[in-house]
């Protein structure tokens, strides 16, 4: 309601309602597909990369911190790659 009382005030506010119009109309590409890849495929990645060495690296070593910091490591290089290659493919497209 504020924002209404101001705009009603404003010299410019009838050409900010018809830019807001313009934006509302425009009709673009659907992002899910890029949106999927940029949060949800890295975090996906992580998590199963996590349990993956975890237990690889609990049969080298019995310390329980080394292995899950080792495990944390290796599954953030992964991830790292997972995303590089991820943008590499996207820039091509």
């Amino acid at each position: 309601m504020r924002q209404d009382k101001k705009c009603q005030s404003c010299p410019q506010g009838h050409d900010c309602k018809k830019v807001y119009e313009v934006m509302g109309k425009v009709e673009g590409p659907s992002i899910v597909v890029k949106v999927l890849f940029a949060f949800l495929v890295p975090l996906v990645v992580f998590i199963v990369c996590l349990a993956v060495f975890g237990r690889i690296f609990a049969g080298i070593t019995n310390s329980e911190g080394l292995q899950t910091g080792l495990s944390v490591l290796a599954a953030a290089m992964v991830v790292f790659v997972v995303v590089l290659i991820t943008k590499a493919i996207s820039r091509r497209i």
